[in-house]
């Protein structure tokens, strides 16, 4: 399958979008921290904003094979996903459309110094914790974007330090 260059941005008037996302974890001298690539400053839709990795399910596709494939073709990585813990809607107004975006954990399979960027979707990323998670806040995306919303309860699952959630997330 070939990647639609800038995909964020091919318009789909009044349609409904799927996406996945990935919350990529690792714990590093005993601290969860997530993934988080920092899109290209030429993207039309949310340009130089960190964000929790994933794209759009192609027709037909399978959710978490979509996931897997998107995460590939962004960043040359396989992932090994796990349950979903949250979802929520989105206007994009660039595509014209309403999203609907699941989020997953996940962890990489590949060695992270395999980590590729093409400069035209992302220029860097980091790794947070709910430490130093106010290092991916930006002018245009800050503590309050629903996405930071859910990184913050994602990071809190992991540390297993959320009451409403049930039963810890099992690790991967």
């Amino acid at each position: 399958m070939t990647k639609v260059s800038h995909d964020s941005e091919v318009l789909k008037d009044g349609q409904q979008v799927i996406t996945a996302c990935a919350l990529i974890h690792r714990k590093r001298d005993r601290v969860n921290e997530v993934f988080l690539p920092k899109r290209a400053s030429t993207k039309k839709f949310l340009p130089s904003v960190f964000e929790i990795p994933g794209g759009h399910i192609d027709f037909g596709e399978e959710i978490v094979d979509g996931l897997k494939r998107e995460v590939m073709e962004e960043f040359g990585m396989n992932i090994q996903v796990a349950q979903p813990f949250a979802a929520f809607t989105y206007s994009n107004n660039i595509k014209r459309s309403h999203s609907v975006e699941i989020i997953y954990f996940a962890a990489f399979l590949d060695d992270e110094s395999r980590i590729t960027l093409d400069p035209e979707d992302h220029s860097k990323f980091i790794w947070v914790s709910q430490a130093n998670i106010a290092k991916a806040y930006t002018e245009n995306k800050g503590a309050d974007d629903i996405e930071f919303v859910y990184l913050r309860q994602g990071l809190k699952l992991l540390n297993g330090n959320c009451q409403n959630f049930g039963k810890k997330i099992a690790k991967i």
